[in-house]
């Protein structure tokens, strides 16, 4: 017998929306996106160029970098 937790389905929802958000911003981005896990399963994005530097909370809760892919150099 298989036991589906919809509470797992739901985290996991939840951090591919918000990779997928991150993903798309650092396409046009000089700063890495990082994917944080807020509270009861919720995680978000943040550019990293919205902060000067981000603060011990924030990197405590970072589960996922994506690298900003804009470049200046050619």
């Amino acid at each position: 017998m298989q036991i589906n937790s919809t509470a797992a389905h739901a985290d996991t929802v939840n951090y591919l929306a918000a990779l997928a958000f991150a993903e798309r911003r650092a396409l046009h981005s000089f700063f890495d996106q990082h994917v944080i896990e807020e509270g009861d399963g919720h995680y978000i994005a943040i550019d990293e160029g919205d902060y000067d530097a981000l603060p011990m909370r924030l990197i405590e809760r970072v589960v996922h970098t994506v690298p900003g892919r804009m470049s200046d150099e050619f």
